[in-house]
C-alpha cells in the first residue's frame, strides 16, 4: 500500500512501476462542508492526497513516459470541478485545481507522445457515497436523493470505469488536454 499524499512514496512507486503505459489517478477524500466547517488540517490532508498526490504522480510517471515517447495519464476528478457547491468548498476547489492542471499538462503533452486527460464523474454509487447517504448526506447538499438527471439512479462505478477504459484505449488516441464530464449533462443544465 502506498500513501499518495507522501511525495517520497510516490517517487518510489514510479521507480518501481514506471514501465507501464497508462496511469490512472483516482482518489476521493475531499470532504463536504462550508469553508467555516473545514479546519486547515482537514483541508490540507485532503488536498495532499487529491491535488498534490495527482500532481506528484503525474510528474513522476510523465518522466518515464517522456523517455519512452508514449503514455497516457487519466485523472479521475469529480464534477465538483464545474459544479461549485457551497456545501462542497474543499472538493470544488480541489477538483477545479486538478481539472485546470489536467488541461494545462494535456495541452502540450502530445509533443512528448503523452496524452493527459480527465474523467469527471457526477454522482456515483460507490460504497463511500452510499455510507454518506445512509448517514443523512452532506448538510445542505441535496444528497439525500439517489436520483439524478433524467430521473436515473446514480452511475455505477463500472459505468465510470468503462469511460476511463475507453479514454485509455487507442480508440481515444486523439483526446488530450480535456476533461470529460460523465454526469448525464447535469453540469450543463
Amino acid at each position: 500500500m502506498v500513501d499518495l499524499s507522501d511525495g517520497d512514496q510516490v517517487i518510489a512507486l514510479a521507480q518501481h512501476h514506471g514501465d507501464g503505459d497508462i496511469l490512472v489517478n483516482n482518489a476521493g477524500a475531499l470532504p463536504g462542508g462550508h469553508v467555516l466547517d473545514i479546519d486547515e488540517a482537514t483541508w490540507r490532508k485532503a488536498w495532499d492526497l487529491k491535488v498534490f498526490g495527482y500532481i506528484n504522480m503525474c510528474r513522476e510517471f510523465y518522466r518515464s513516459f517522456k523517455a519512452r515517447g508514449r503514455g497516457t495519464i487519466i485523472n479521475v476528478i469529480g464534477i465538483g470541478a464545474v459544479m461549485k457547491y457551497p456545501w462542497y468548498m474543499c472538493g470544488a476547489g480541489g477538483n477545479a485545481a486538478v481539472a485546470a492542471f489536467t488541461n494545462a499538462l494535456g495541452g502540450e503533452s502530445h509533443k512528448d507522445g503523452i496524452r493527459v486527460l480527465g474523467v469527471s464523474p457526477g454522482p456515483v454509487a460507490t460504497e463511500r457515497a452510499m455510507q454518506v447517504l445512509a448517514q443523512g448526506g452532506v448538510a445542505g447538499s441535496g444528497q439525500d436523493v439517489v436520483r439524478t438527471a433524467f430521473g436515473r439512479e446514480w452511475a455505477s462505478p463500472e459505468q465510470i470505469a468503462d469511460v476511463v477504459a475507453f479514454m485509455a484505449s487507442g480508440r481515444a488516441s486523439y483526446v488530450s488536454g480535456t476533461v470529460v464530464n460523465v454526469d448525464l449533462g447535469a453540469s450543463r443544465a
